[in-house]
């Protein structure tokens, strides 16, 4: 019900006003997001990758409706990919891009040439691209233009939501040598029609999706921070004899901390996900549906702070 309820509250105008505009809520964001400007951003990743972790940046922003916001993110990911190769980050650091937020509402080849902007900037800074996964009714567009851009970039990175129950199908056809992909559990509000809807039944399918790409040819990205999961996935990667350079686990910027530093100790690749920005309400919204201590934490410093 509350998960529901957050969803529902992330695309409220009303809601959404109230949020940004509480005195507290920049305060509290700085746990979820690296700041507002590329340089927020770069000085996030140049810590963390002292720390000895990998990156993956997003510059928020979904849903665009108009073409010259869609060029403004575009170029945005460029001057970032410009920024990270100039502090020598390039190495540590990739982009996660939605193709919403680069018009894919308004037009499919629009998005998909701005994404190849974004690729083209990637290769010259000498790092990756993952396109970011968002409701089931853009799935199929989403993996129609990874297909379109592996052909120039093969590099690019997808991401599979666990909970449709479409994912295990979508990882054997994606399982291939060269093939990046991050696995989640998924943060939209779905139909059953499309979706799983217990826990258990997304935990079930997330491990029988994992087990398709860590027995497949491809590069898995494993992202949860859920220790079960993880573990799961630690005992996985040792029966099928991977390197730690062939895989990665992923998590979230501000959450389970420790955790990413425990994996990153054993070896093993580790990499945050970084948002940054302005238009932060919507992933904050879903990042605390996927936990409800991240509500607790949210709602206690409303309280004392608001």
């Amino acid at each position: 019900m509350l998960r529901a309820a957050l969803l529902t509250a992330s695309r409220n105008r009303t809601v959404r006003r109230i949020v940004e505009t509480a005195p507290v809520s920049r305060d509290v964001v700085r746990r979820f997001v690296a700041g507002t400007s590329v340089a927020d951003a770069v000085a996030v990743t140049a810590t963390l990758a002292g720390d000895g972790l990998r990156i993956s940046l997003d510059h928020l922003g979904e849903d665009t409706t108009e073409a010259g916001h869609a060029d403004a993110t575009t170029r945005a990911y460029v001057t970032l990919l410009q920024q990270l190769a100039a502090h020598e980050l390039a190495t540590v650091a990739e982009v996660s891009v939605k193709l919403s937020a680069v018009g894919q509402a308004l037009d499919v080849s629009m998005a998909r040439d701005n994404a190849a902007t974004i690729c083209a900037a990637a290769a010259e800074a000498g790092t990756t691209v993952t396109l970011d996964m968002e409701d089931h009714t853009t799935t199929d567009s989403t993996l129609s233009t990874l297909h379109e851009l592996r052909a120039e970039f093969p590099w690019v990175g997808a991401v599979i939501q666990a909970y449709l129950h479409r994912s295990v199908d979508d990882c054997r056809e994606l399982a291939t040598a060269g093939s990046r992909v991050r696995l989640c559990k998924g943060a939209y509000k779905e139909p059953a029609s499309v979706a799983y809807q217990s826990r258990l039944d997304v935990d079930r399918s997330y491990v029988r999706c994992l087990r398709v790409l860590i027995e497949g040819d491809g590069y898995p990205m494993v992202a949860t921070h859920d220790p079960r999961l993880i573990a799961i996935a630690e005992k996985l990667i040792v029966e099928a004899g991977r390197a730690h350079d062939s895989y990665e686990f992923q998590m979230l910027y501000g959450i389970r901390p420790k955790e990413q530093q425990r994996i990153a100790s054993t070896g093993a690749r580790m990499r945050v996900y970084v948002p940054y920005g302005d238009e932060w309400y919507g992933y904050l919204m879903r990042r605390l549906a996927e936990r409800p201590a991240n509500v607790a934490f949210f709602m206690r410093a409303l309280a004392t702070k608001g």
